[in-house]
């Protein structure tokens, strides 16, 4: 009984001096360590402190009591291990924790700049040897090895993490629903581009567009204005146009590095600041995140306000479209571009491979069968049916999802279709919405996913039925061809994969959130979108994705921004502006990273469907990019300086086009003339 008394006692007390922790207001942490004692986890503070307090682990809250510096942390550890990513106020780091063989744990500090070295190894390996898949693999198993703990000392973990690469990255990457559509999508684009070439319909397009295609800068005109028209949807847009005007770009000798370049050049940048895109979704849902974070922000204005808004602000993609019709113009080239142009008007060589042998190994022979008829509409009917069912299905999965919505938030009765969904609209904002905030919801609320595989299904079976029915070829030969279609586009398929799961390993790296943290605590409010506009492009360059440049360096650059304009005591409107413009940067500057990293999703689309060599198209592009994002950092810096109103930003483009024009003119190099 006495001994029951004293555990009561002790227990009493114990709880009493807990109670007495948690009504304490939470300490803020400074610096802390990981460390293992025993067979427990500790979280130690320095300096030293007691009381309540809460961490990010993995980006979830923790609660931690902290008694002389020193708190035990509770984590789910196997042998295998795992990476645990703890915030405080002022530190992020990295962890590798692990069980022992014996007893207790295994924690690995993992410096945070480790996280770039994965990417920079694949992209440096790409650009020195020239062969992308052995340079993206390399850059997985690096990543593979550091994300596993760094243990050096264990000879047989070199080849876990060999391993890992396939059975965790590789496998996760196609394992991700969105990823598969792209490639499902890409091999019936591949199939569908192959029935229309063996039927005939491919010939018949260059025939029908050389009346308009007339010499160089026609069809490269051609080609341009074919990449602005498709503005839905950039993954559609690299693949209909590249395919679409390869042969006839060859005919007239444009080296197939040049074809890439306006390829890719027009598909994100218009996708980009189009209204009405595959991207809206996603950029209105970013805005709307990080503008929920910010306190006081006035609801009333809506993310398709602010996203519309901010498009004075979108300098790079403005100018891109804007340079590549200087450079067609005029006429001249300069850097790589040039002796790619210069190679193929001379001599003819459209490819950047000296001979048929040493081409990418990516091509079949595609030419007409027998007796094809050579009518452009047998290619230009499956073409316009991909076109029109990716519009129908947009439309169709954004109205459903839209519904839900409407469903969801009111009490509003109705029926599924479409002209009630459209009339009820008006629930989801505050004010009246304008016919492109509805057009831009639909579209914003669309699968583009499911859009593009009904699309891409209905163009192959359109194009197999157009051949079988004129008897072109035989439905034998219709599959045989689409599957070899499908052969072709194997390699940007593999490229696609391992880009992805790189993509996979930075983000278990945090290296997104480590080049985030290089601009913290940075500087003027006015040098703040200068500074975005550089971290944007380098985590979209590290990254190969916008989109995820996006997902992080919104909910991050929106409150600082808010936050350093705030403190600094900006009024309100330029404020405004210059958040604007970090909002317009964010997704510019990551079009800019995409276009010069040869990790990029739509950069290896755009060399696939131009059958050009990945690592040329990039080397041939980057110089471009830049000398446009050049131009485009110092209109961002200059924009809100000057005040940041509509006519400031269009002196700025149209003085920035007169620049670009005598850049051209002074450093490009006249081509020589063909016959």
């Amino acid at each position: 009984m006495f001994y029951s008394l004293i555990l009561l006692s002790l227990l009493y007390n114990t709880a009493q001096s807990q109670d007495s922790l948690l009504q304490r207001p939470f300490i803020q942490l400074d610096q802390i360590d990981i460390i293992s004692s025993g067979d427990k986890i500790y979280v130690r503070t320095q300096p030293t402190v007691s009381g309540p307090s809460m961490i990010s682990v993995n980006n979830e809250e923790e609660s931690l009591i902290f008694d002389n510096g020193q708190s035990e942390l509770f984590l789910k550890v196997d042998r295998k291990g795992g990476l645990f990513f703890i915030e405080t106020a002022e530190q992020m780091s990295l962890y590798h924790i692990s069980k022992n063989d014996e007893v207790g744990y295994r924690v690995q500090p993992i410096p945070l700049w480790y996280s770039i070295i994965p990417p920079l190894v694949a992209i440096l390996l790409a650009l020195l040897i020239k062969e992308v898949v052995v340079s993206l693999f390399a850059g997985i198993w690096i990543g593979a090895f550091i994300a596993g703990g760094l243990r050096w000392n264990s000879f047989t973990y070199y080849f876990e993490s060999f391993f890992r690469t396939i059975e965790h990255y590789i496998i996760n990457a196609l394992a991700d629903t969105g990823h598969l559509s792209v490639i499902v999508f890409s091999l019936l684009i591949g199939g569908m581009v192959a029935v229309i070439s063996k039927n005939g319909g491919m010939s018949g397009v260059v025939l029908k567009l050389s009346k308009y295609a007339k010499t160089e800068r026609s069809t490269q005109f051609v080609t341009w204005f074919m990449g602005v028209a498709i503005f839905f949807d950039d993954y559609a847009n690299t693949l209909i146009v590249g395919n679409t005007m390869r042969s006839v770009t060859d005919s007239f000798k444009i080296s197939r590095e040049k074809l890439a370049y306006i390829v890719d050049s027009t598909a994100a940048p218009v996708a980009a600041v189009a209204f009405i895109t595959t991207w809206i979704g996603a950029e209105l849902g970013y805005i709307d995140s990080g503008l929920a974070i910010v306190d006081g922000w006035d609801k009333n204005i809506t993310p398709y306000a602010v996203f519309l808004q901010s498009l004075k602000y979108s300098f790079y993609p403005i100018l891109t479209l804007g340079f590549i019709l200087m450079l067609i113009y005029q006429k001249r080239e300069f850097g790589p571009m040039w002796k790619a142009e210069y190679r193929a008007r001379t001599s003819g060589q459209v490819s950047p491979a000296a001979t048929e042998s040493e081409d990418e190994p990516d091509m079949e022979d595609l030419s007409p069968v027998e007796g094809a008829p050579n009518k452009f509409g047998d290619a230009l009917l499956p073409i316009l049916t991909v076109i029109f069912v990716t519009i129908i299905g947009l439309l169709s999965t954004g109205f459903s999802s839209t519904y839900e919505e409407i469903m969801s938030n009111s009490e509003v009765t109705m029926s599924s279709s479409w002209s009630d969904i459209w009339q009820n609209m008006n629930v989801l904002w505050s004010e009246d919405p304008t016919l492109m905030m509805k057009l831009g919801k639909i579209i914003g609320s669309a699968d583009s996913y499911v859009a593009l595989l009904w699309a891409s299904l209905s163009g192959v079976m359109v194009a197999i039925i157009i051949s079988v029915s004129r008897k072109t070829m035989t439905l034998f030969n219709s599959i045989h061809w689409m599957t070899t279609g499908f052969k072709t586009m194997m390699p940007a398929v593999i490229i696609l994969t391992l880009a992805w799961s790189l993509a996979i390993t930075t983000e278990e790296l945090n290296t997104a959130h480590f080049l985030a943290s290089l601009v913290e605590g940075s500087l003027n409010p006015y040098l703040i979108p200068p500074l975005i506009f550089i971290l944007s492009a380098l985590i979209a360059f590290s990254t190969g994705s916008s989109w995820s440049t996006m997902a992080i360096l919104f909910p991050i650059a929106i409150p600082t921004t808010v936050v350093v304009t705030q403190s600094a005591g900006l009024e309100e409107g330029i404020a405004f502006q210059i958040l604007l413009n970090v909002i317009a940067n964010v997704l510019a500057a990551s079009v800019l990273g995409d276009h010069c990293s040869p990790i990029s999703d739509t950069t290896i689309l755009s060399s696939l469907a131009s059958d050009c060599n990945h690592i040329d198209h990039v080397r041939t592009q980057m110089p471009y990019a830049l000398t446009v994002g050049s131009f485009s950092i110092v209109c961002v810096t200059l924009s809100t300086l000057l005040g940041g109103s509509w006519f400031i930003s269009l002196l700025l483009i149209a003085l920035s086009f007169v620049l670009l024009w005598l850049v051209i003119r002074f450093f490009g190099k006249p081509l020589p003339k063909t016959e």
